[in-house]
């Protein structure tokens, strides 16, 4: 009788799941191969689409329209300001006030212009009840300011502090400018930035998850790749499977690839977004409030009355540009003709110019803030001369000095303005790259997706075909 043979021993635990046989086992690692190559891919692409939808919205879409909206608030300042210098010139021949009330008018048409874009890209409830606010308190405005206009030319007031009735009438409309436009002009600049700041988080912890999601993938199917390799290798008795190995080799450097370009996509989104998005929005304010602050100046000249009051906004609205301690204006303007010198790691004022200053590291940038600082200097010497003018009883002595002074206003708001644009060329620079380091991989995806698992599929195809000869 033919002797039995002997069953082999029962597999238990995790290796009952594994293939019995070589073709088995070797099927079974080229389909894991293929799970996680899809994975890779898959994870690439969910990556690439969230960089690209991060760009699109913060450089092309979302981005610039808050940065054109957050306008809205300089040009309302400017308004306000335009409309004080008209009435401190009054009517005299040669004041300027028709130069005054053209630049008055255009503002008018920016802000109105701003809060259209900022009315469409108002998405939520709260967001467009702003905007129509700010449109109906806009119109109060503008008929409060017309008939201060129309009360001073009936005044016939020349220059200097006009009369009463006109002043009254002016504090309507600049009160209504203050507590009411400029607050909802403002929040409405935050609410729209969030959507910003919500897709920049969203997008960039996309980019870095799937980055975490390639490495880890990319390794596995590594591992898989090279054990298969070691596994043909021994079964079948080939030192080399050269289509396996150029496959390992092309997932090494797809992976590699893929996460050195995320990297770079999460920090083109963080350059646009630091050191573009917020800058500006940050310095286009500190230029709201020194426009404001600039017309403080004239509602000191023209409202008496109310010069304590404009004198104290004033300190406040110097300190957020630029804080250094101070009890009381003269003392600020003290510590700002001492110097602002600083350097990297050493700022020795806060503010928005303290941020920037802390922040810069660019030369163009920094170089531009130490010219804002020198104009800004300028300007604080400025108007401590004409205080110390009105405080010694000659009123029109001031005001002619305002008047001289208006050309170291638009020197410094000028210095402010290039800073804004070393920001906007570091925005658009990071944009461009942005869009750029994304470009061609829908298709280098697909095309390398196809070529590792033809090349798999060539390297394992002959071995299992041997097998079954052989059996």
């Amino acid at each position: 009788m033919r002797p039995r043979r002997t069953p082999p021993p029962a597999r238990k635990g995790l290796a009952r799941t594994l293939p019995r046989t070589v073709a088995g086992r070797v099927r079974t690692l080229t389909a894991l191969a293929l799970a996680l190559l899809l994975g890779l891919l898959g994870a690439a692409w969910w990556a690439v689409a969230s960089a690209r939808e991060g760009v699109q919205v913060i450089g092309y879409d979302a981005g610039p329209q808050v940065v054109a909206t957050g306008d809205l608030y300089f040009q309302l300042t400017e308004m306000d300001a335009q409309l004080a210098d008209a009435l401190l010139i009054g009517g005299a021949p040669g004041g300027g006030r028709d130069r005054a009330l053209a630049a008055y008018d255009r503002s008018r048409a920016k802000a109105g212009e701003a809060l259209l874009q900022a009315a469409k890209l108002a998405d939520e409830y709260t967001e467009d009840t702003t905007a129509r606010e700010l449109v109906f308190a806009l119109g109060r405005y503008e008929r409060l300011a017309t008939q201060a206009l129309d009360l001073d030319r009936r005044a016939g007031h020349t220059s200097g502090a006009p009369p009463q009735n006109v002043v009254l009438q002016y504090r309507a409309a600049t009160d209504l400018m203050k507590l009411d436009l400029l607050p909802k002009a403002y929040n409405l600049t935050l609410d729209n930035g969030t959507l910003v700041r919500h897709t920049y988080e969203d997008r960039r912890s996309d980019v870095l998850d799937g980055r975490t999601l390639i490495l880890v993938t990319g390794v596995a199917l590594l591992v898989v790749l090279v054990g298969l390799q070691v596994y043909m290798a021994a079964r079948f008795r080939r030192t080399l499977n050269p289509a396996l190995a150029l496959a390992t080799l092309l997932t090494l450097v797809l992976t590699g690839v893929s996460a050195v370009m995320l990297s770079g996509q999460a920090n083109h989104l963080r350059d646009a977004k630091d050191d573009g998005f917020d800058s500006i929005l940050a310095l286009s304010r500190a230029r709201a409030i020194s426009n404001s602050a600039n017309a403080d100046e004239t509602r000191y000249l023209i409202d008496p009355g109310r010069a304590d009051s404009y004198e104290q906004v004033f300190l406040s609205k110097s300190q957020t540009v630029l804080y250094l301690k101070a009890g009381n204006l003269n003392e600020y303007n003290q510590a700002v003709q001492k110097g602002l010198d600083f350097e990297r790691g050493r700022v020795p004022f806060l503010g928005f110019f303290g941020t920037e200053a802390s922040r810069s590291t660019d030369g163009r940038q920094r170089g531009a803030l130490v010219k804002v600082l020198e104009e800004y200097r300028r300007f604080q010497a400025n108007d401590r001369r004409m205080r110390d003018l009105v405080n010694g009883g000659q009123r029109a002595q001031a005001v002619a000095a305002h008047d001289a002074a208006a050309g170291d206003y638009v020197r410094y708001d000028k210095s402010l303005q290039s800073l804004i644009e070393a920001h906007q060329a570091a925005f658009r620079a990071a944009v461009a790259d942005g869009e750029g380091g994304t470009e061609g991989w829908y298709g280098v995806l697909p095309v390398a997706g196809v070529i590792i698992i033809a090349l798999t599929l060539i390297g394992v195809r002959p071995r299992l075909a041997e097998y079954r000869w052989s059996r």
